[in-house]
């Protein structure tokens, strides 16, 4: 381990493995239309090609939280950007939808395994004041890939460099941000709270004094604590469902309603909503798209400065209110109105959704999953949050070509049923996700015990 490096380093090379999950997402929203010309394939095929990443998402997702409890995280992180690699070499030289589906599974495995690994280690290596702020350079990060990769789609369109079709390079650039992984996965510090979990105390209390080495922290009594959590009786896998089974409520239904909202069939389809629904131009489709990656990319931002000044269900709320509205909106005015006066306000009324997505649902739902469980089982913990979430993505992404069409290109009818989803995660908030804002990792977990031994003594 790099004694010597910087917190800003740990912290932002931690958070890449959300590159990768906004780079893909970014990147086959562009690609999509000309594969879909290319090899001359339907909206069924299309759809599945986009979606397909998602299979292999949940797989590595779920795949990756019991090898994360047992080797590590750096070990698992620098795994997932080797198949990451892999993945993106075998999509840019795909030769047709088998192989495109192919290549695409394997980086689900990568984007899958990131997106579990990454919310977990960042919020063991956070302070509980910063917890908040510091978890959301996992959505940060996922926002910037997204804005990225659309700048990249813009550069590459209608560029056939060398003779090679401008999509392959589109897919061939995901290369760099694998490549940036690997390199600090390789320098990154293992989680502290792994390392007194496994015994190594030691080595937790190195990696607890380079974190803590700009703030007023002491490091010594954080290891004390954690290792007072890291000692008590465990119960593995089953302490799942006992113990940890209110976590595992909120972390499926919280990360499930995250893409129920239909946020990422909104960046991977967005070029396809006004292409086949307003009739625009690729390029223009795709110029909108980075517009709205730029909205998001902000909003973003503005999460992390303010994420831990405001109670978590506060935020939830509040985003949940304005998707619901805007969405709402949108579609009664695309039932109701002539398509060529709506095109406009419906990119703005995108854009506040997105706003109301990115300052609450987007970042919070990675940072809870991530602070949630008990320190035994946060990686299988996280793994199935996260699982979910793909589950979730798979089957938004995988019909919302299907609705449109169904609705005859009419954006209204998908968006309609988004605003239902937003409305119902108001209540999902209000009475079940418990407040987390302040709290140490330590202190939640000794919470759900506590909650546990009340249910044990109630039953009795």
């Amino acid at each position: 381990m790099n004694r010597h490096l910087s917190t800003f380093f740990i912290f932002t090379f931690g958070a890449l493995g959300g590159l990768l999950f906004g780079f893909d997402t970014g990147i086959i929203s562009g690609a999509s239309p000309l594969i879909e010309n290319n090899f001359n394939l339907g909206i069924g095929q299309t759809g599945f090609i986009t979606s397909s990443v998602l299979i292999g998402s949940s797989v590595g997702a779920l795949g990756v939280g019991p090898l994360a409890d047992k080797y590590g995280r750096k070990r698992l992180l620098i795994l997932a950007a080797i198949l990451f690699l892999l993945g993106s070499s075998l999509s840019m030289v795909a030769v047709g939808f088998w192989s495109m589906v192919i290549a695409r599974i394997i980086l689900g495995f990568a984007v899958g395994s990131a997106s579990a690994l990454t919310p977990a280690y960042l919020a063991e290596l956070a302070p509980a004041e910063r917890r908040g702020s510091l978890g959301t350079l996992f959505q940060l990060m996922i926002t910037l890939g997204i804005l990225l990769a659309y700048v990249s789609n813009l550069g590459f369109l209608n560029h056939n460099l060398l003779g090679i079709r401008d999509w392959r390079w589109m897919l061939g650039s995901a290369l760099i941000p694998a490549a940036l992984l690997l390199i600090g996965g390789l320098l990154l510090p293992e989680s502290p709270r792994f390392l007194a979990e496994k015994g190594d105390s030691e080595q937790a209390l190195s990696v607890l004094k380079m974190l803590r080495k700009n703030t007023t922290d002491d490091p010594e009594k954080e290891l004390a604590e954690i290792e007072t959590v890291a000692h008590q009786p465990k119960g593995g896998v089953k302490e799942l469902f006992t113990i940890a089974r209110p976590a595992v409520v909120v972390a499926v239904g919280i990360m499930l309603l995250q893409q129920l909202v239909g946020i990422n069939s909104v960046i991977y389809f967005l070029p396809q909503v006004f292409i086949k629904g307003f009739g625009f131009a690729e390029g223009s489709a795709i110029w909108i798209s980075v517009g709205i990656g730029i909205v998001n990319f902000v909003v973003t931002v503005l999460a992390t400065f303010i994420m831990d000044k405001f109670n978590r269900k506060t935020f939830l709320m509040f985003g949940s209110i304005v998707m619901a509205v805007s969405l709402g909106i949108l579609a009664v005015m695309n039932f109701t109105m002539d398509i060529h006066t709506t095109a406009v306000p419906t990119m703005i009324l995108i854009a506040i959704y997105i706003f109301g997505f990115a300052i609450s649902w987007g970042p919070i739902a990675w940072v809870t999953i991530g602070e949630i469980f008990p320190l035994s089982v946060r990686g299988i913990g996280s793994s199935i949050g996260s699982a979910a979430n793909w589950i979730g993505n798979f089957l938004v992404s995988q019909f919302f070509l299907v609705m449109l069409a169904y609705f005859h290109n009419n954006v209204g009818g998908p968006f309609a049923v988004f605003a239902v989803f937003a409305v119902l995660s108001m209540f999902f908030v209000h009475y079940l996700v418990p407040e987390t804002r302040g709290k140490s990792l330590e202190e939640i977990e000794m919470e759900l015990r506590h909650h546990d031994k009340k249910a044990e003594m109630s039953d009795k």
